[in-house]
């Protein structure tokens, strides 16, 4: 029989950084990327555009190792950042920032992507957490990436923090997700029949020189392009280290669920991405207040009741993995509601209080920076 996998993780966060005063977007001075370099080494790096700032902690063997660095990580960039007079934000959009007065990173990988996407390279205002847990075998990657693929909706409802664009309010509850799908190549993974029909399809493109290798590919979960693993990218940022980490634990625990259903000759079942499309927008429309189609009882199930049904899968795979406490917190998020709705709570608090519209936008950022040191 093979041997487990340690299903070990690693995740991956971009902050904005914004001026605690004002709540205005700020770009990161030269000396603050060199402090954050100087104590975190390749921890940590700029990105895409001068306003953001990307961790990636390092391998952990469970959950608890994996808070412990992340605890890490948003702790030194939250002091650095205050020696400069700035805040971190882990949300995935900035209530009211213009895409228009940012300025992109001058690295040759920014400098491409900027020329090669045009208009809506400009436009990647976002922030996203990526989950990485460790698959040595190539083959149960592909066949977990094409079953995991059910849980995408229900981990972007979860995580949903970016019901702002521009000071309006869009309307949904993760708007980032709409503004990535403009880029090529990302939204569900198509099914794969095989690690070798996965390299075939990447070898297609590298071959044209469309892009240079699988890291080009942003799919909503995909096999690293730089590790034996499988990277879970649908998620929103979220501003609370503890929500980031409970995601993190629900992702590796249900890995281990349905390679314990391997292990017992079945599999959950796949769906078309036409129907797991109908939940990522329910996900991204609505967070977790609408619910989630159950395609095997034919229903719309209230996302407390999913997640009853979620817990109860996989139960087991938490006590295997340590992950208990982390994974239980599911309920006290569904319970106390998403961030962005927390967010347009702060906003409609502001004006019924009085606040102007900028000053109302205003507090939902101070919220952010609240929400990013809460926990620390």
């Amino acid at each position: 029989m093979t041997a487990e996998p340690d299903f070990t993780l690693g995740i991956e966060e971009e902050y904005l950084l914004v001026d605690p005063e004002t709540g205005e977007l700020a770009e990161a001075p030269d000396a603050l990327m060199a402090a954050c370099k100087a104590e975190l080494d390749d921890q940590v790096s700029p990105e895409f555009l001068r306003c953001q700032i990307e961790i990636g902690t390092p391998v952990a063997s469970d959950i608890s190792e994996a808070r412990g660095h992340l605890l890490h990580l948003r702790r030194t960039i939250a002091r650095i950042a205050g020696d400069h007079g700035l805040a971190p934000i882990s949300a995935s959009c900035h209530p009211f920032a213009d895409w228009r007065d940012q300025h992109h990173t001058d690295k040759e990988r920014y400098n491409t992507l900027s020329r090669d996407m045009a208009g809506v390279a400009r436009r990647m205002l976002i922030c996203g957490m990526h989950v990485h847990v460790g698959l040595p075998d190539q083959a149960m990657r592909i066949d977990l990436m094409n079953q995991l693929s059910y849980f995408l909706p229900h981990l972007l409802a979860l995580s949903t923090s970016s019901p702002f664009w521009q000071g309006e309010d869009t309307g949904l509850a993760s708007y980032r997700t709409t503004v990535f799908g403009d880029m090529p190549r990302t939204g569900l993974p198509p099914k794969m029949g095989s690690w070798g029909e996965f390299e075939r399809s990447v070898a297609a493109l590298t071959e044209l020189g469309i892009i240079e290798d699988s890291s080009k590919i942003w799919w909503d979960l995909r096999p690293s392009a730089r590790f034996p693993t499988l990277e879970t990218r649908i998620c929103d940022a979220c501003p609370r280290l503890d929500d980031a980490i409970t995601l993190a634990a629900l992702i590796q625990a249900t890995l281990r669920m349905l390679w314990r259903l391997s292990r017992q000759n079945t599999r959950w079942r796949e769906y078309d991405n036409f129907l797991l499309g109908e939940n990522r927008w329910r996900a991204l429309r609505y967070g977790t207040a609408e619910g989630m189609i159950d395609f095997g009882a034919h229903r719309i199930l209230p996302f407390a009741v999913a997640a009853e049904d979620w817990l109860a899968l996989i139960a087991g795979d938490a006590d295997a993995l340590n992950s208990q406490h982390a994974v239980a917190r599911l309920r006290d998020m569904v319970e106390g509601g998403t961030s962005a709705e927390r967010q347009r709570g702060v906003l409609s608090a502001a004006l019924a209080a009085g606040a102007s519209r900028d000053e109302a936008l205003r507090a939902v950022v101070a919220h952010l920076v609240d929400e990013f040191c809460r926990d620390l």
